[in-house]
């Protein structure tokens, strides 16, 4: 597969999509924040001092997809149809978030919605790291996308289940 980042210097550059199909896009990808079970626990319970941690996360999550490219230097500015950020949990130390983007555009949102999850882990964080300093994020990866050139993926492996 070549690589189609680079100009004629081996530079990088913003990949020009102008002769792209137009095509419905959708990715989904999800990251895990784990923590000790009481942290958890007062998530769930909405006993954080700063807030609803969820609700905020869940905000942070769909602000961070809209601004993606103001994040990742060669992606492309993208008018986005759909963000969902959804949360569950194991029940004991391990908090999911789950990720979807959709576009109808040029290009892929797979980096849109990696950046969601990414920002709605470091924003749980944030809200509890008064509580706990040792929280681990990830692995965050992808887990489908859809549309494009080339095609859609489906990862096999899901180390959230």
């Amino acid at each position: 597969m070549e690589l189609t980042h680079f100009n004629e210097q081996g530079r990088a550059r913003m990949v020009d999509i102008s002769d792209k199909e137009i095509t419905v896009r959708e990715a989904t990808a999800q990251t895990t924040v784990r923590m000790y079970r009481e942290t958890l626990e007062r998530i769930k319970a909405g006993t954080i001092g700063k807030g609803d941690v969820l609700a905020v996360a869940q905000v942070a999550g769909v602000m961070a997809a809209k601004k993606t490219s103001d994040w990742i230097p060669m992606c492309h500015p993208l008018a986005l149809t759909g963000i969902n950020i959804a949360f569950s949990d194991n029940g004991l130390d391990e908090l999911y978030i789950e990720g979807t983007v959709r576009t109808k555009g040029k290009t892929g949102v797979e980096m849109e919605a990696l950046t969601a999850v990414s920002a709605a882990a470091l924003t749980v964080y944030d809200m509890c790291k008064a509580l706990q300093k040792d929280m681990v994020i990830g692995p965050t990866q992808l887990m489908a996308k859809t549309g494009g050139k080339s095609g859609d993926y489906q990862r096999l492996d899901n180390p959230q289940s």
